[in-house]
């Protein structure tokens, strides 16, 4: 492959050349570097993979951290080098413009699932040597037994040349002989080995078989057994061995003495307790990371029926503008002060504060007041964040919004348990912040299911699962149909069709409303044009067609020229179309927005000021508007369905059509459902109606099949 230059393909070669320019004086292998760069290269390649991928993968990371080992960096210099490297540069070659918030917090977490699987490749290589080393004892074992039978000579240049620590007891437990080896383990004079009774080497974590298989040696019921013991030095420090302990028999076969072989693995035990604790603690507060809180709630949630548990999981507010704002070495030392208070807030048995990542926490407790508990320990975290943090001479208020989980345990996974508090925990941020909410089932499903459609909204489209109702729009003075409103609904393959309220917010919130609506208005186009060509003989008006527009397309750029595009394919006049834009998108609206919609005003496309009243209703603000039909909300025609109506509420509706006559504008009301109702607007001087009276919105071949029957009856 032939990499552009400064293209991709450059860029990861850059970054696995500094990767290998880093980690090469800590490694062994017998590469030259340039080799060693080339055995990185794919290594780099799939970290790069994986912080761009649509979704994280912490497997590719544990591989690249396993794939190190087999590279010979087993030094845990070597590690640190490679997390360092990168943490500071894959990003900055590998994330090609993505968002650089995001692409940081995955290469932390990169690096997380880096450390754990370089723990888990290195245990298991040192399993490994293990074995090698216990077979090697137990040969040395058949070497000393011969030697003690054949020649004292022979058995003293094994027994002193050994590289491995020996001792020999008799079956009392008496130590008899120990060589040099054994002695540098301990660190004690001989007189502190040698004498002593090999049952005063207890030691606290003891495995519960060690003494067992102990007893069974002596009485002749073992050969010999293997097991990983501590002892206390004579200075106190604790001495972690690898120990093989065999019987010797005499010639006849009578078991004689006992001979320890020990491995000194304290050096490696400490190596894996900081690889364990590195994979499992966030580098930047010292909390447990996502990881180990996962391990620790998973173990909670599997205990048993009589326990209960409770977490809080905190967001903190407003941190991406003091990120922004400040720089991310001013936020981290924010988050580590954060960290500080929250771990103060959870000292009592069962609880536990964690790092999830970002400015996320989560805190822990459990017990059979769990309930109680946990709202304290929310309480307690929402004061600890009262007092104001001092950064770089600043002073910075943090506040949070916090999700609370309360339940036993059995009932939910881990997963589903966090889930749970990350939707609470939204729902308080969506209240205003600096709050704490309590989680409900009814609430989850919600937003679960609002997550799911977010998601399957982008295909949908692709899918043809959207389609159109039309509503009749009515003239209240003959009663022939006008026009319609599309009306746009999902047909989903799980939850059936959908009305608008369900997804055209989240399509706004997506970005996915621009194409939804061109969509929308290219049917409705269309529609407009085949109602136009049919009844183009037997309709005295030509037949309308109203599309609803977002504030989003208001602001997309393109809004204009996809108009004007859409009704010169369909071969339509623009005096077919009206779009719909409600009150509250244009109330103080700017120039810059009014531009798009008096040009369209200016072609011949009506606007029709939807949701009429619903808003703060400034009806001097009309004249600037190029708006030529109000449509009144239907809260302002509820009272007429019975007559007579509220004198009060015909007194407002006539003065809004009086205004709106004296301006120009006709007038359309919205939720016409009695034929009571329809009587009062038309003597009110409203032009047009559409509602239930009329007809349901339905497929555009039953325009104009009315009902014309009353909905209350």
């Amino acid at each position: 492959m032939i990499a552009e230059p400064d293209g991709p393909e450059d860029r990861l070669r850059r970054f696995a050349t500094i990767w290998s320019r880093a980690v090469f004086p800590a490694t062994s292998t017998s590469l030259t570097r340039p080799e060693f760069e080339e055995e990185l290269l794919p290594l780099a390649r799939r970290l790069s993979g994986a912080l761009r991928a649509r979704t994280f993968d912490a497997a590719e990371g544990r591989a690249v951290g396993a794939a190190l080992i087999g590279a010979h960096c087993t030094d845990p210099e070597a590690l640190s080098r490679a997390l360092d490297c990168v943490d500071a540069y894959l990003v900055l070659y590998c994330g090609e413009d993505g968002p650089q918030e995001d692409l940081r917090a995955r290469s932390a977490r990169l690096q997380h699932a880096m450390a754990a699987g370089f723990a888990g490749a290195l245990r298991e290589r040192t399993l490994a040597e293990q074995e090698s080393i216990a077979q090697a004892a137990l040969r040395a074992q058949g070497v000393v037994a011969q030697a003690l039978h054949a020649s004292e000579a022979r058995f003293r240049a094994v027994f002193e040349g050994a590289a491995i620590g020996i001792g020999i007891a008799d079956l009392d437990g008496n130590v008899l002989e120990i060589n040099d080896a054994l002695l540098r383990m301990f660190g004690g004079s001989e007189n502190n080995v040698r004498g002593r009774n090999v049952r005063e080497w207890t030691h606290a974590e003891d495995a519960p078989q060690v003494w067992r298989l102990y007893e069974e040696l002596v009485r002749g019921e073992r050969e010999h057994y293997h097991v990983e013991k501590a002892f206390y030095r004579p200075d106190g420090t604790v001495l972690w061995t690898n120990l093989t302990v065999s019987l010797l028999r005499d010639a006849d076969g009578n078991p004689q003495y006992q001979l320890a072989l020990m491995e000194d693995t304290t050096e490696r035990r400490l190596l894996n307790l900081r690889l364990r604790y590195e994979a499992t603690h966030d580098a930047l507060t010292g909390l447990p990371n996502r990881t180990l809180f996962f391990e620790r709630l998973e173990k909670v949630l599997a205990s048993g029926e009589n326990q209960r548990f409770g977490l809080c999981y905190l967001d903190l507010d407003g941190f991406k503008t003091i990120n922004d704002s400040l720089g991310h070495a001013a936020g981290d030392r924010l988050l580590v002060e954060v960290a500080d208070r929250l771990q103060g807030c959870a000292t009592a048995p069962g609880e536990m504060v964690a790092r999830l990542g970002g400015d996320e926490f989560v805190a822990l407790t459990t017990g059979a007041d769990a309930q109680r508990e946990v709202d304290e320990l929310a309480a307690r975290i929402m004061n600890a964040l009262v007092a104001p943090i001092s950064i770089d001479g600043r002073e910075l208020t943090v506040r949070g919004s916090i999700g609370i989980v309360e339940g036993a345990a059995g009932e939910r996974s881990a997963a589903e348990v966090l889930r749970s508090a990350d939707i609470t925990m939204y729902r308080a941020k969506s209240a205003g912040g600096n709050r704490f909410e309590l989680a409900d089932a009814e609430a989850d499903a919600r937003a679960i299911t609002r997550h799911g459609l977010t998601t399957a909204l982008p295909t949908a489209l692709e899918r043809g699962e959207f389609f159109i109702e039309y509503q009749p729009l009515v003239h209240l003075g003959d009663g022939s149909v006008r026009g319609a409103e599309a009306l746009v609904r999902w047909l989903h393959p799980q939850h059936g069709v959908l009305g608008p309220d369900r997804f055209i917010p989240l399509a706004e919130h997506t970005g996915l409303i621009v194409p939804l609506g061109r969509w929308v208005l290219e049917q409705s186009v269309r529609q407009a044009r085949d109602w136009r060509e049919r009844h183009a003989a037997s309709a005295g008006t030509p037949l309308r067609i109203n599309v609803n527009l977002s504030p989003c397309q208001l602001t997309h750029p393109g809004l204009v020229q996809d108009t004007v595009e859409i009704l010169q394919a369909a071969g339509v006049a623009p005096d077919a179309l009206c779009l719909e834009v409600t009150e509250s998108a244009l109330i103080g609206a700017d120039d810059a927005l009014l531009k798009p919609l008096r040009r369209l005003a200016d072609m011949g496309v009506d606007i029709a000021l939807d949701d009429f009243g619903t808003g703060y209703s400034n009806l001097a603000n009309l004249r600037r508007l190029p708006v030529s039909i109000l449509k009144l909300d239907r809260s302002f025609t509820q009272s007429m369905q019975r007559f007579p109506a509220d004198p009060v509420d015909l007194k407002i509706v006539e003065g809004i059509v009086s205004l709106a006559h004296s301006l120009d504008l006709a007038v359309t009301v919205e939720g016409v459902e009695t034929g009571a109702q329809a009587e009062q607007l038309r003597i009110l001087g409203c032009d047009t109606a559409q509602g239930w009276y009329y007809a349901r919105p339905g497929p555009p071949d039953r325009l104009h099949e009315l009902a014309l029957a009353d909905a209350t009856g």
